[in-house]
Order: structure tokens, then C-alpha cells, then sequence
């Protein structure tokens, strides 16, 4: 929350972003925790319309839902699997191209099992 116009005002301005209008309004969507007023009224200053949900809302719809699989996000996921793999977690490369080397190996490990062709 306290970074929002700082992020914002970071965006280059030949950056990719369309020319928000009335008829075609920018989104900004944000998760709970920019649940205020100040980044709403920041939203508007950088011209955003913002979709922020609002604290409790969540936990609302579970509830209607009981039976509904909790929803874990795809980075986080992804990043708990990359965990898996001790020389990415620590980090025992110097050299930032086998760093790298290493990333795709266990990006192509991980592929590898979510393919599920081999057993």
C-alpha cells in the first residue's frame, strides 16, 4: 500500500499501456491488501479504474462454497516446486549463466512431471 504511487509512477510512459479513455477505461486489480482510500484515489489520479477486493469478501465466497478446492495461485505454486531443487534454494553458482542453466533444468524437470506421460 505504501508503494503504489511509487509503482505507478515507475511505468514508463512509452510503455505498452493503451491511452485509457472513457470508452476504454484502464483496470488496475489489486488484492486486499491495497484496500484503502489513498490507492484508490491514487488509481484515479493515474487514471485506472480499480478492482480491489475488499477485505472479508473473500472468505464470503468460500463460505457460500464449502465445497469449493481452495485456490492456490500459480506463482506461488511454481515457486514452491522450484524450492524443491537445493542448488536454485541456495544458490551454489557464482556464475550467473549457470545460475540460469540451472533454472531451466529445473523448469524443464518440473514440466517434465506435470506432463505425467511417463507414469
Amino acid at each position: 500500500m505504501k508503494l503504489a504511487e511509487a509503482t505507478l509512477a515507475s511505468i514508463p510512459k512509452d510503455a505498452c499501456r493503451p491511452k485509457p479513455d472513457a470508452k476504454h477505461p484502464q483496470g488496475l486489480c489489486l488484492d486486499k491488501g491495497y484496500d484503502y482510500d489513498e490507492v484508490r484515489d491514487i488509481a484515479v489520479t493515474f487514471r485506472f479504474t480499480a478492482h480491489i477486493k475488499a477485505r472479508g469478501e473473500e472468505a464470503k465466497e468460500i463460505k457460500k462454497n464449502a465445497r469449493a478446492k481452495a485456490r492456490r495461485w500459480v506463482v506461488e505454486r511454481t515457486h514452491s516446486w522450484m524450492n524443491r531443487f537445493r542448488g536454485i534454494l541456495i544458490r551454489w553458482n557464482k556464475k550467473p549463466e549457470n545460475y540460469i542453466a540451472m533454472l531451466h533444468l529445473a523448469f524443464a524437470f518440473i514440466i517434465y512431471g506435470r506432463m505425467g506421460l511417463f507414469g
